[in-house]
Parts: C-alpha cells; structure tokens; sequence
C-alpha cells in the first residue's frame, strides 16, 4: 500500500498537483503568445486523457509470450504506471485531438515548460512512495527504515541513490531554461519541447543505471531498451535541423511579443 496524505494517496495527490502546475504554465504561455482558440481546450484534453491511458498501459508488454502478460483488466487496476509510456500517450494524444478539431497551429512550445514543471511536482510523489534507487556510498543517499523497505521493496538500512531527486532537479533546471530563456529566442515553431524529449531522453537513460529497475537485456532496463530505440530518432531530427540553419539564431533573443489585453 501506498502511503496517504490525509485520505489521498500520496502518488495520486502530487500526479494531481503537477496537471495543475502544468495547466497553469500552459494557460500563461498560451496567452502570452495570443494562442487563445477554443480548440486548444480539446487538444489538451487530448493529452490529458493520452497520458492517463498510455501511463498505467505503458508497462503492459514485458514478455514476447502475451500469455504471460497481465490481462489489459488487471493492468489498468494493478499495473506499474510509466512516466515514458505517459509522454508518448500526451504527444499522441495532442495529435490525435489536433487532427479531430482541424488545428493546426504548432503547440509543442506551449507544452514544453509545462510539462517539465509538471513532471518535477509529479516525480515527488515518487520520491515519497517508490524506491529510490540502488545503493549508493556517497552521504546523500537516502536511508529507509524497515517499514519503508517493506513497502517499496527496497533494502533497509543502506543509503540509496536518491534517483527520483535528480530527476526532480533536471525538470526543474529544464523549466527555467525553457521559461526564462529558450522562449525568447529564435527557435522554430515546436522545437523547444524537441530539445527537452531528447534532452530528457539522455537523462532518463544514464539515471536509470541507479534506478533500480529489473534488468531485461545485457544490464539494461526495459526504460533504456525503449529510449535506444527512440530517443536516436529526436536527436537525429535536431541534428537534421542544425544542418539546415534552424536554430542559427538561438543565441539571439526574439522580439517580445505583446500580451493580449
């Protein structure tokens, strides 16, 4: 069982709280940029549902053999939930809403600071109830007791990579450079949540060496399996980009834009 703030569980409570922090950035960015059509209500929605969807699914497929595979029933109901299968479920999911309601516009600049505060409220609520990560000698690991051990089963009394901390300090490094710098520059439409997947693709593939997750393949992580697999295709994107002069002018910022009154 999870711990619980209150009658809330803790997980939930902090999932909740970074929707919330992620809402309100989107809000701000949207309007500061005059992007106020109605039809952005539903390509939201369409992230939000995506990303609830893919998140408890995401870890569904763990065996070649889909006998031994839980049932999609016992999945929904007991199964881990993916912060990765939770991001390819929003990003498909905007998609999907984008092309239902014949909108067009690029939104990826909108959801890019939001998402990265989003997540860093969000992973607390980790922090508080999963293991957090493998042993470590180092003085900040983090030390669980035997009732925090038995919960997360994670060893007691060894102090342990406090995993989930980093990847708290990343997403929260990654908004302030979206929010207070990269959005003033000259970056073509879309791209700044471009920087950050790949960004957050290289990340989440080296903290996952002190995770703690189960080995599936020649010492990696199903994770690290599914970021080789995709994280290439995003780099080699910005790669294709930097050939083309996109972000030529990124080091100069781009003309303040009027906030709607």
């Amino acid at each position: 069982m999870y711990p619980t703030l209150g009658r809330v569980p803790t997980h939930e409570l902090f999932v909740l709280l970074g929707v919330v922090a992620a809402g309100v950035v989107f809000a701000l960015e949207a309007r500061r940029r005059g992007q106020t059509d109605e039809r952005l209500a539903f390509v939201i929605l369409g992230a939000v549902v995506g990303g609830a969807v893919f998140m408890r699914l995401g870890t569904w497929l763990q065996h070649v053999d889909l006998r031994d595979n839980a049932s999609l029933a016992e999945q929904w109901l007991y199964g881990n939930r993916s912060i990765l299968g939770g991001l390819v479920g929003a990003w498909l999911g905007v998609h999907v809403a984008k092309r239902a309601v014949g909108y067009r516009v690029r939104t990826g600049d909108l959801f890019a600071p939001a998402v990265a505060l989003g997540m860093a409220v969000g992973r607390i609520g980790c922090l508080l109830t999963e293991s957090p990560g493998t042993p470590t000698s180092g003085g900040w690991g983090i030390t669980l007791d035997a009732a925090a051990a038995a919960r997360t089963g994670a060893p007691a009394g060894v102090g342990l990579h406090p995993s989930f901390v980093y990847e708290i300090a990343f997403h929260l490094v990654a908004f302030v450079l979206l929010w207070c710098w990269l959005r003033h520059r000259s970056l073509p439409p879309g791209e700044s949540f471009v920087w950050y997947v790949g960004a957050y693709g290289v990340f989440r593939f080296l903290v996952e060496f002190v995770r703690g997750n189960d080995v599936a393949w020649e010492g990696l992580t199903r994770p690290q399996l599914f970021l080789m697999a995709t994280i290439p295709l995003v780099l080699l994107r910005i790669v294709v980009q930097v050939r083309r002069g996109a972000y030529r002018h990124v080091l100069h910022p781009a003309p303040r834009e009027q906030v709607p009154t």
